[in-house]
């Protein structure tokens, strides 16, 4: 209780900056924000308040709209370009509707009329921190919502987190390898989440989407009127994400021409906008990942060496789901999970047969191709546990297909006798792969099982539906 017998208000604070010419209005403007337990920094104009917010972090900037050389409006476009965090309020003794709404266009929270009592810029900023409080707070939500969790207790995936945990905190270049679908983008961003620019931007680049024509502008920016349709200028994604880290996501897509310039930046951190001529100094942390084999590409001229030596500091390398199949009933289990969320119902469950299948599948498109599968299954799912037959109709190859890429086993040799496919169900198919792999091992069901890649006890239960007596080295029909 205070002095006056009554409770005092919770108060929101928090870091402050006042940018005002005017001495007086941003001291007295300082010390009511103080009084109401904000940390309040000033500065006397727009230039050296943008180099404050790229240097300190502020949960709020309180800016003054007309000031000499970069008025407040522009003060604000500057702030959402470089894509500053926080909240802010504009100050205006000229207030009109078109200066709000211009504003507020370009991020501002709210605007504030000269002159102002002191209750009112106090209860202003604090609503702003709140709204921003509010709005992080959303983020993180439907960031866990979204993005897919690391999921996975086998020992590679121990490893590659315990590798993310040790790089991490450095500053240096990672290059990370792996196969479509394996979740490159998630290290990526669990490594940006451990260093200590976890609290700056996390900027990326999809390279395969982008011309060559328009890479260079979308990494480095360009000025108006560089070339036709340049209607204004424009940050690229380097200078948005200085202080930060930017994700080059499948690198070996630029082209060769840019590749140098990407290389400088690496070098000397320092770039010049398209149709500019003014050097440009960042301080980003880069990352990079290729599902390719970069050195195959440098070897076939396609990517420059000096570039891939300066992305592969610390080589990164993601797992196929293939070499970590015992993670697969509990990424599955996550999925269904997930899917059951944003259903409203209740997760799917899976019969043994159906855990089995994906056990034995050799998954091309990794976790990816999981994820849809698992989807496809819960949005059409009756409510009886998922089969067999059900997931089978939708994979891309047959458990027992040994010619699918990056099955465990060498194929057996091809049967004798040609099999006909034409209006055969794949059912069929699989039978008749079996039997002849069946055959040229003489009937051995352990080999058997072993060039097919599946379990000795799955292909007994198939022989069983087929007919076969349960005999070891024998299969001979009933």
């Amino acid at each position: 209780m205070n002095t006056l017998g009554q409770t005092p208000r919770t108060r929101t604070t928090g870091r402050v900056l006042i940018v005002d010419d005017h001495p007086e209005a941003r001291e007295s403007t300082a010390f009511v924000l103080r009084q109401a337990g904000h940390a309040v920094e000033c500065c006397c104009g727009a230039a050296e308040a943008l180099a404050r917010t790229a240097a300190e972090a502020f949960d709020c900037v309180v800016t003054d709209l007309n000031m000499p050389g970069m008025d407040g409006l522009e003060f604000i476009r500057q702030l959402q370009l470089r894509r500053f965090p926080g909240q802010v309020i504009m100050m205006t003794a000229y207030a009109t509707v078109a200066t709000a709404v211009e504003a507020m266009r370009h991020g501002a929270f709210d605007y504030l009329e000269k002159p102002f009592s002191a209750d009112r810029i106090e209860q202003l900023v604090a609503r702003a921190l709140q709204h921003g409080r509010m709005l992080r707070q959303a983020e993180a939500a439907r960031a866990d919502e979204h993005q897919p969790a690391m999921i996975g207790s086998s020992r590679a995936m121990q490893q590659l987190r315990q590798r993310i945990l040790q790089i991490g905190p450095t500053p240096v270049t990672v290059l990370i390898i792996g196969e479509s679908g394996t979740g490159k983008e998630l290290v990526a961003r669990a490594l940006h989440a451990s260093s200590p620019r976890c609290d700056k931007p996390l900027v990326s680049l999809n390279c395969p989407a982008l011309s060559a024509q328009l890479m260079e502008s979308e990494l480095f920016g360009h000025e108006k009127g560089a070339f036709t349709g340049a209607d204004s200028a424009r940050v690229g994604r380097f200078e948005a994400a200085d202080g930060g880290t930017i994700l080059l996501d499948e690198v070996t897509e630029i082209d060769l021409n840019l590749q140098a310039k990407l290389l400088r930046v690496l070098q000397e951190r320092a770039f010049e906008r398209v149709g500019s001529s003014r050097t440009q100094r960042v301080d980003v942390r880069v990352l990079a990942t290729t599902n390719r084999n970069l050195q195959g590409e440098v070897a076939a001229g396609r990517f420059r060496e000096d570039l891939y030596f300066r992305l592969a500091v610390v080589p990164l390398v993601v797992p196929p789901l293939r070499e970590r199949r015992e993670d697969i009933p509990e990424l599955a289990q996550y999925f269904f999970e997930r899917c059951a969320e944003r259903l409203m119902r209740a997760p799917c469950a899976l019969e043994p047969s159906a855990t089995e299948l994906l056990m034995e599948y050799h998954w091309p498109g990794n976790v990816r191709e999981l994820e849809n599968l698992v989807t496809r299954a819960a949005v059409l799912n009756t409510g009886q546990p998922v089969s067999a037959d059900e997931l089978q109709r939708w994979i891309m190859a047959l458990p027992g297909d040994v010619n699918a890429p990056g099955r465990r086993s060498e194929p057996p040799a091809a049967p004798s006798a040609a099999i006909e496919v034409e209006s055969v169900s794949l059912q069929e198919m699989e039978r008749r792969l079996i039997e002849a792999t069946l055959e040229r091992f003489g009937g051995h069901r352990a080999k058997t099982a072993q060039a097919l890649g599946i379990g000795v006890r799955t292909l007994t239960g198939k022989l069983r539906q087929y007919g076969y007596a349960p005999r070891e080295k024998s299969f001979v029909q009933r």
